[in-house]
């Protein structure tokens, strides 16, 4: 009975991990790896063949994205998800689909012109389409038995629309074990979904650690602050731009955008026109107005009750064509925009960036996680230009970071999940974050008592002798010395520690009085000055 680990291990991205037992091969999640973790996507690092079935804890593309992989490389059992999950994954499916379609063409154009050997992409509209075909849906809280010897339920995470943790038994030669597999925890008090629920007993946990070494920021009244913002910018003659994930986010901001209209909160355009440019987010908007029994949380039951919709409200428009987005741009009426990506790596946000960053009138909110390597990420880390689409913008409008406005739990969030089992497990195996982070909440687990562990890539690890078989492979980025691995590991995961402090640091001193601001820059600079001229 063993675990091996296929993805997000010391990486935020590309969730998979698969369970051996009882002559079982149980995939749990086969996520697409994105922006600095992406490596192989086109290559499975296990036998397909000898899945048995797949469990999939939510629909985000990081953690179902690489799915129509495995039907391309010929797996036919079925795909256990949530009701919700399975609605979310036939409009998300489709959408990654055409999106390796249209990379994979703009690639080939290039490459023809080079003389170059043409690419596949990783799949097609017809690999996602089959995959609908084994989508399983299965409810909170209902025992399903797929295999002699192996249970499993899932149980609400409040991260996402049908998003779960998962609990499975496994008994083999008469030794039974209870691993809870987490997905993606959820924060507390998020619009329309439920708070996460929490589990009380298991022998092996495996968490999430996305903001396993951080805080979000204290609770605050983002209704009225997400007000001020929109407020500001539409007074100059500006638009706001969101960048904001087409499944979950996109529509928890609408929730805000509906409760900032009622209540009149902006001021200078008190009907503002708000628009959605993301044919993926209009589906997902579509399921999210439809039935959401036994997953929206106690508010937006009694919305619907009495006969509102918690995410429609006047002026909301949907733009569909490509020519409505193009229009967006020309139009100079002040206006919200919500697209598609969250993380600026793709998508018809970046339109809306070209066109908006240099405007200094114009604001960038962004309301959900930035991983490192992508352009979210440079743009909240101050970047004073970007480059898209071969030209170069220099960064002038407003950039705005609700750190709070989350869909994962912080530190905090994280310990009071596993702090719900009311006797230790035996192994608590900690995912899905960038290096420090899941280093970071390994620490914090083991200062208090539990025996936590967080893995390589294909590292294997036996859950009858509660013992790693196999190290793995560890990351790149700790593969400074070979001949001082273990040192050099610990000593560079202080290193990115000190980042993520600097840079929280950094923030907390805006506003700060310019002379003062002007002296802690310099010593930065004279420091990275110092260390870049530095031979390793």
């Amino acid at each position: 009975m063993r675990i091996t680990f296929y993805g997000a291990d010391k990486e935020v991205t590309g969730s998979c991990h698969c369970m051996d037992a009882n002559g079982q091969k149980i995939l749990i999640d086969c996520g697409l790896q994105q922006g600095q973790d992406e490596k192989e996507n086109n290559q499975l690092p296990f036998n397909t063949a000898a899945l048995d079935f797949v469990i999939v804890t939510h629909a985000h593309i990081d953690h179902s994205g690489r799915l129509p992989c495995l039907i391309k490389n010929g797996y036919r059992g079925k795909i256990y998800a949530t009701g919700a999950t399975c609605r979310l994954l036939s409009i998300m499916l489709l959408d990654s689909a055409h999106i390796q379609e249209v990379d994979a063409d703009n690639e080939n154009r290039k490459d023809r012109r080079a003389g170059k050997e043409l690419v596949e992409p990783l799949y097609t509209t017809e690999d996602a389409q089959k995959t609908m075909r084994f989508l399983t849906p299965c409810e909170y809280g209902e025992m399903i038995e797929p295999a002699p010897g192996i249970r499993f339920r899932f149980v609400d995470a409040g991260h996402l629309l049908g998003s779960a943790s998962v609990e499975v038994w496994a008994t083999e030669n008469n030794v039974t074990k209870k691993v809870v597999f987490s997905g993606d925890i959820g924060n507390l008090h998020q619009p329309i979904i439920r708070d996460p629920q929490y589990i009380s007993e298991a022998d092996y946990v495996l968490m999430e650690s996305t903001y396993g070494n951080r805080e979000h920021e204290k609770f605050v009244d983002y209704t009225q602050q997400m007000a001020d913002v929109i407020d500001s910018t539409l007074g100059k003659g500006g638009n706001v731009i969101i960048p904001s994930f087409a499944v979950g986010r996109t529509q928890e901001v609408l929730y805000f955008l509906r409760e900032i209209k009622e209540k009149g909160l902006v001021k200078s355009v008190p009907d503002f026109p708000v628009y959605v440019d993301s044919p993926l987010a209009a589906e997902a908007t579509k399921i999210y107005s439809g039935d959401l029994h036994g997953y929206a949380d106690e508010e937006t039951v009694e919305l619907i009750r009495q006969g509102f919709n918690p995410i429609m409200f006047s002026n909301l428009n949907i733009s569909q064509s490509v020519e409505d987005s193009k229009m967006l741009n020309m139009d100079q009426t002040p206006k919200v925009i919500l697209s598609s990506s969250g993380m600026c790596e793709a998508g018809r946000i970046r339109h809306h960036l070209k066109h908006n960053l240099w405007r200094e009138e114009c604001s960038v909110l962004f309301v959900g996680y930035q991983a490192n390597g992508t352009l979210g990420r440079l743009l909240i880390d101050g970047v004073p230009k970007v480059k898209l689409f071969g030209e170069e913008i220099i960064v002038r409008a407003q950039i705005y970071n609700f750190r709070g406005l989350s869909a994962h739990a912080d530190r905090t969030g994280l310990l009071r999940w596993i702090s719900a089992f009311e006797q230790k497990p035996e192994r608590v195996i900690v995912v899905h974050g960038e290096p420090s982070a899941c280093l970071g909440l390994t620490e914090d687990l083991t200062q208090i008592g539990y025996h936590a562990y967080a893995p390589n890539y294909q590292a294997v690890f036996d859950l009858l002798e509660n013992k790693v078989l196999d190290e793995g492979q560890e990351p790149e980025v700790f593969q400074v010395k070979k001949q001082k691995k273990s040192r050099v590991a610990t000593a560079f995961a202080r290193l990115l520690n000190a980042e993520q402090r600097l840079h929280e640091v950094i923030l907390r001193n805006e506003g700060g009085a310019n002379k003062d601001l002007a002296k802690f820059a310099d010593q930065l600079i004279s420091l990275c000055d110092k260390w870049d001229k530095r031979e390793f």
